[in-house]
């Protein structure tokens, strides 16, 4: 089994990462950063935020699902704001997409808030609202079941440092994920947890049984050319010991986001 986590940028290079996504054939996609806006008339909207704009992909979501018609998709808005649809406005949500092969079961999930609530009205101040998806899954091939969360962190105007937010974002997420996972069996999480690897939240998912693949295996960065602060580290695959990890990657190239994709591959 291949799993891939990116966040995709709102579709901002959608023609090479929509390649890139049906290439790599994975048989789990967790994507953070994902658009949709059903009623657009444009292909692009444009997304302001003070003096921040950018141009951002309409229903990037649709896009990709059309792109993995093999997998069943599942998108999980955070929040709803407005932008722009040339010179009129347009509603569009923002959130999670998992896309899951269909010969793979899904068996439970468990999807819930975990910092804020969904945010209908705006997409609001930072740090916004946060959502976690967790599947159950069972694998025919391998003949076992196997828990994937994803989540996308908690952005913060002053960097990727510890908070109380961050830390009560980390407990949300561990109550989450005990919701729907069993004993015994293997979990994945992953996403763009806009942290830095020294943050607390990764003392507190030790608890869990889950090691960092990212930080362990000697990876020391997650952007891309494309982004160009300081601080490379935001995106993280965590697995406990019933996960056999065969392979795993940050993808370097093709750059299909200002993110590196995280990529493993499961005996």
């Amino acid at each position: 089994m291949k799993i891939l986590s990116l966040n995709v940028w709102g579709g901002m290079l959608h023609a090479p990462l929509l390649a890139y996504l049906a290439a790599v054939d994975a048989d789990v996609y967790c994507l953070q950063e994902v658009p949709r806006a059903v009623a657009a008339r444009s292909d692009w909207l444009t997304y302001r935020d003070g003096a921040v704009e950018l141009q951002q992909r309409s229903n990037l979501y649709k896009e990709i699902a059309t792109a993995l018609p093999g997998h069943d998709g599942f998108f999980a808005p955070a929040m709803r704001g407005e932008l722009m649809d040339g010179d009129r406005p347009c509603r569009q949500e923002f959130g999670l997409a998992t896309f899951v092969r269909q010969d793979i079961a899904v068996i439970g999930q468990t999807l819930d808030f975990i910092h804020q609530d969904f945010s209908p009205h705006g997409f609001g101040a930072h740090p916004r609202s946060r959502n976690a998806h967790a599947f159950r899954l069972y694998d025919y091939a391998a003949d076992r079941p196997l828990c994937v969360v994803q989540f996308h962190g908690l952005r913060t105007e002053d960097g990727k440092g510890d908070t109380p937010s961050r830390d009560a974002q980390a407990e949300a997420l561990i109550a989450l994920v005990n919701r729907l996972h069993r004993p015994g069996e293997g979990l994945v999480l992953c996403g763009d947890f806009n942290l830095l690897p020294e943050s607390r939240t990764f003392q507190r998912l030790s608890g869990l049984g889950l090691t960092d693949l990212v930080t362990t295996r000697g990876f020391t960065d997650t952007r891309t050319s494309l982004y160009t602060k300081p601080g490379r580290y935001a995106d993280y695959m965590l697995v406990n010991d019933a996960v056999p990890v065969a392979a795993f990657t940050v993808v370097e190239a093709p750059e299909v986001s200002d993110h590196r994709a995280l990529l493993v591959t499961i005996d």
